[in-house]
């Protein structure tokens, strides 16, 4: 029995040594992007001021992506009416002029891309553009939750509606750390981290932004998770395993 104790004594120790070590080690990503207003340098002179990271702003208008497929009208040359599908490599084939690249355009700027193409064959031809088949709008919720996943966009939707939307929190999320990105000109850029157990804790969710389309939220791991795997299990709690 005193083995029995000096071995859970000793691996708790290790345990809670980890844990501290951790705690020393984690650096919010918030606040790594933050320089204290006191610090200086050795030469004393004051550190350049570095940007807190905040959300980025997003266009609003749809672009075209790779399978989307249009109807193209033509008002005054129904001949060149047709339905048209964007292939992998950001093209379509249109009658008459061939291959034109519309990926990543708006709807305003592809109809005026097909005015230009046409114009070439036709006077001044008037075009209406209509999205047939397109990507709906989604965000992505990974980490701790119970079903992390793609979902579909519905209306508006704030950051803890999205967490509920995927089956909430695990019991070893970081509820004071979810992480929100945004992805800006094809790449994914860091957008902010919000503390939602501070914000569900004092029922105050002035601050729970709204999702845009193809935001991602990501849930890391809490501190006590992480030390688990390397507690001792008995089929009781640690304390009563100690009392003889």
């Amino acid at each position: 029995m005193v083995n029995r104790i000096g071995w859970l004594t000793g691996t708790l120790m290790v345990a809670t040594a980890w844990l501290g070590f951790a705690a020393a080690q984690e650096v919010s990503p918030s606040a790594a992007h933050v320089v204290s207003a006191s610090s200086t340098s050795a030469d004393n002179t004051p550190p350049a001021a570095t940007t807190v990271p905040q959300l980025q702003p997003r266009d609003t208008r749809y672009h075209i992506c790779a399978g989307d497929s249009f109807d193209v009208s033509f008002e005054l040359s129904p001949e060149f009416n047709q339905t048209v599908v964007v292939q992998p490599d950001g093209f379509v084939t249109l009658k008459g002029v061939g291959d034109v690249k519309v990926w990543d355009m708006t709807v305003p700027q592809l109809t005026q891309a097909l005015r230009e193409a046409y114009g070439k064959i036709l006077n001044d031809p008037l075009i209406v553009v209509v999205l047939k088949d397109f990507q709906k709008p989604f965000f992505i919720a990974d980490g701790q939750l119970g079903h992390p996943g793609k979902y579909e966009m519905r209306g508006n939707i704030t950051l803890t509606e999205a967490v509920a939307i995927a089956g909430g929190f695990t019991e070893a999320a970081k509820h004071s750390q979810v992480r929100l990105y945004r992805r800006v000109d094809d790449q994914w850029m860091f957008a902010k981290v919000f503390d939602l157990k501070k914000m569900e804790a004092q029922g105050d969710l002035h601050e729970d932004p709204l999702l845009h389309p193809g935001d991602m939220l990501f849930v890391p791991k809490n501190r006590l998770s992480k030390i688990k795997p390397f507690m001792p299990y008995t089929g009781v709690s640690a304390g009563a395993a100690l009392i003889p």
